[in-house]
């Protein structure tokens, strides 16, 4: 419910935008109220009241109170709780101040463990099950991805990489649009785009999909990606890109890539463990080649 307040608010009138500020800044209080206390608080009529459930899919002011109830339950009452660009008032009272370091750290914190509380409840078993045996069984992967999604498709294809996997990670868009028309049956590619819009990477998914390869998107869903992909992960978020507001579509990324991974390892078995020792005993036996004898510079 919180979500879908942030995603109608700039398209309902200005004073059932006032409720919506106010139910997202106080969902607590709000469960708590009948509609003339909320009205009278607000400052906005009954009827003001209707018209904003009516407009978030709500028969009426009971059912948006239980829908805002669950999202509390839910750990959801800081998804909007961002910072303004002006920050806190200056010590006079006017100007621009700066904002706590306690009050910037709870606030972004508490935005980070919300957005993922969301993702979690809306994540399908299912569909974390059908992207793990396609990674699990592919011959080759590919991770996509461009700006801050592509650093995120760099970080899942190094953890990828530690399993013994044969993969690659492209963020330049001529190079993954090329390379994917080089793939075949067996080969799959992890998309990530937190729009699901980008032109590139669907051009890209487009040719892996006709190649004959498998596709796992993590992204937002009813996008073209997630339509274009054989499986999704998505991850809902109402995100924004001002200077202070934490990138959240990129940490609940990054933990859908953890899942993933962890899930394909666990499918590999004994296979992994002993791989993994390997690895391991190699690394320390070089390190303890290269180390510089006490006194070197």
């Amino acid at each position: 419910m919180l979500a879908r307040i942030a995603a109608v608010r700039d398209q309902i009138r200005p004073s059932e935008r006032k409720l919506a500020d106010y139910a997202m800044a106080h969902p607590g209080d709000v469960i708590n109220l009948s509609m003339a206390e909320l009205a009278d608080r607000v400052g906005v009529s009954e009827p003001t009241v209707a018209r904003f459930c009516a407009a978030l899919g709500c028969r009426g002011f009971r059912e948006f109170k239980i829908k805002l109830a669950q999202d509390i339950a839910g750990g959801m009452p800081f998804l909007h709780q961002d910072l303004s660009v002006g920050g806190e008032p200056g010590a006079d009272g006017g100007g621009q101040g700066t904002v706590p370091g306690a009050v910037l750290a709870g606030k972004l914190f508490d935005r980070t463990i919300a957005t993922l509380m969301q993702v979690r409840n809306n994540l399908p078993a299912e569909a974390v099950d059908r992207a793990a045996d396609v990674l699990a069984a592919a011959r080759r992967i590919e991770f996509y991805g461009s700006g801050n999604s592509g650093t995120v498709a760099e970080d899942i294809q190094r953890k990828f990489f530690r399993l013994g996997m044969p993969t690659v990670a492209y963020t330049d868009s001529h190079v993954y649009f090329a390379s994917a028309l080089t793939l075949a049956k067996g080969d799959a590619v992890v998309a990530v785009s937190s729009t699901g819009r980008t032109r590139d990477i669907l051009d890209a998914v487009r040719n892996a999909r006709k190649a004959g390869a498998d596709v796992v998107a993590l992204t937002r869903s009813g996008s073209p990606l997630a339509e274009m992909a054989t499986v999704s992960l998505v991850a809902d978020i109402a995100d924004d890109f001002d200077i202070h507001s934490p990138m959240t579509v990129r940490i609940a990324h990054l933990v859908l890539g953890d899942i993933l991974s962890i899930a394909v390892a666990l499918r590999m078995g004994d296979t992994l463990q002993e791989r993994l020792k390997r690895h391991d005993r190699a690394v320390d036996a070089h390190v303890s080649e290269n180390r510089m004898p006490a006194g070197d510079s």
